[in-house]
Formats: C-alpha cells, structure tokens, sequence
C-alpha cells in the first residue's frame, strides 16, 4: 500500500470514530471512554509515522516545505487541545465541547493534506517512493499498534 492511501485509510478511520463520539451524551461515560481510546491510539500512531517518515520526505522537497510546517502546526494545536481533553471527565458537561473543537481541528487538517498536501506528492515522488514511504509508514503503525498506548513522539524539522 502507497503512504498516501495508508493515510487516507486512517483518515477514514478517524473520522467514522469521530462521528461517533460526537453523537454520545454524557450519560455514554463507558462508550466515550472505549471509543476516545481507540481514536487516541490511533490518532498517534498516525501522527508519529506522519512526523517520523512522510513529513521528513516531503519537507526534502520545495514545493511541499510550507504545507509539511502548516501540517505539523496543525498537529501541535490538536495535540494541545487533546491534553486539555484527557484531563476531561468524560461525563463532564465540557467534554463534548472540547471533543468538538478536537474533531473540527482534525477534519480541515485530514481536509488539507487529502487535498493539496497529497496532489503535490503525487506530483514529487515516483508510485515506487510512495510504495516504499508506505511500507515503512506500516512497519512502524504495526509496532506502535502492539503498543497499550504509544508516546507521542513530536519532531521538528
């Protein structure tokens, strides 16, 4: 599998998580909890192989250095706000408010790079770059996923 569909089948992933979460109420205490895990889990392991191994490969090139920075300003404000979200009893009446600024903030970034970011990578790398850039990215989701809760593994470029 290429990266880019690697990373649209997290996408897709996230966002059908996302949609139910949003429809929970706060009586939903244990379904929230099940679902937020899940969606944490994977919402870093997606961050950190994006960070670790597509961001570095498309940063290399001109026309993708700006939108990799954006992205990766995008990952720090969503990171921040879900710290603030984990420290949120999830029967708590600001739960829902903050797990909806956390989805609004992850659709437009999911909007962003399945839009420009992805066109452009497509036009920089070769089927076979991306094929390679998706093996990797799916050697390091695999280890991470046998993890019970992967760190956060925030890079700079």
């Amino acid at each position: 599998m290429n990266a880019l569909d690697l990373l649209k089948e997290d996408h897709d992933k996230a966002k059908k998580l996302m949609t139910e979460l949003a429809e929970t109420t706060e009586r939903a205490v244990k379904t929230r909890e099940r679902t937020w895990t899940t969606l944490l889990k994977d919402l870093t392991i997606h961050e950190n192989i994006e960070e670790e191994i597509f961001y570095p490969a498309l940063h290399a090139h001109s026309k993708l250095k700006d939108i990799v920075l954006e992205a990766l300003e995008e990952h720090h404000l969503v990171d921040n706000i879900v710290e603030q979200l984990k420290d949120t009893p999830f029967d708590d009446e600001h739960w829902a408010a903050k797990f909806k600024v956390t989805k609004e903030n992850v659709e437009h970034h999911i909007e962003e790079e399945e839009g420009p970011m992805f066109k452009t990578a497509r036009s920089v790398f070769s089927k076979e770059e991306l094929e390679e850039l998706g093996a990797r990215m799916r050697a390091s989701k695999e280890a991470q996923m046998r993890e019970a809760m992967p760190e956060r593994e925030e890079v700079e470029l």
